[in-house]
C-alpha cells in the first residue's frame, strides 16, 4: 500500500551521506537522486525511503508524533543499526530493547531531528 516515505532535510548532502551509510547496512541502495531529494530502495516492490528539501522552500521541520519504523530481520540487527545511527551523528531516543512480549526496537533521531526506529517483531 505504501510506495515511499519522505522526510524533510535542511542539508540534503549531509542527510544523503547519513542515510547512504546507515541504510546500506540493511541492504538498501539509492534508487535515484535529484538536486532536491534522494531515495533509497529496499528491493523491487518494497517501500522506499526518501529525504527531501521541502517543495515550498520553507525550512524542514520535525512533525511531533511522526516516526518512521524500519523492519529488520533480527534483534541483533536492531542493535547494530541503532549503534550505527548514533555513530553517524544521530541522537538516541530509546535504547534497543523489548517493548512488550516480542517487539524489539531501538529509537533515534537523524541529523535533522526526524524520529525513526529499527524494529524486529517475530
Amino acid at each position: 500500500m505504501i510506495n515511499y516515505l519522505m522526510i524533510g532535510t535542511n542539508d540534503l548532502e549531509k542527510a544523503a551521506e547519513f542515510y547512504d551509510r546507515l541504510l546500506s547496512e540493511m541492504g538498501a541502495s539509492r534508487a535515484f537522486s535529484t538536486d532536491k531529494l534522494v531515495a533509497w530502495s529496499f528491493g523491487e516492490g518494497k517501500t522506499m525511503l526518501a529525504v527531501t528539501i521541502p517543495f515550498d522552500g520553507q525550512p524542514a521541520t520535525v512533525g511531533n508524533g511522526t516516526m518512521v519504523a524500519l523492519s529488520v530481520e533480527n534483534s541483533a540487527l536492531v542493535d547494530t543499526l541503532h549503534a550505527k545511527a548514533l555513530e553517524l551523528g544521530g541522537a538516541n531516543e530509546g535504547d534497543p530493547g523489548l517493548r512488550g512480549a516480542s517487539f524489539y526496537a531501538g529509537y533515534f533521531r537523524d541529523l535533522d531531528g526526524n524520529k525513526l526506529n529499527f524494529f524486529y517483531n517475530p
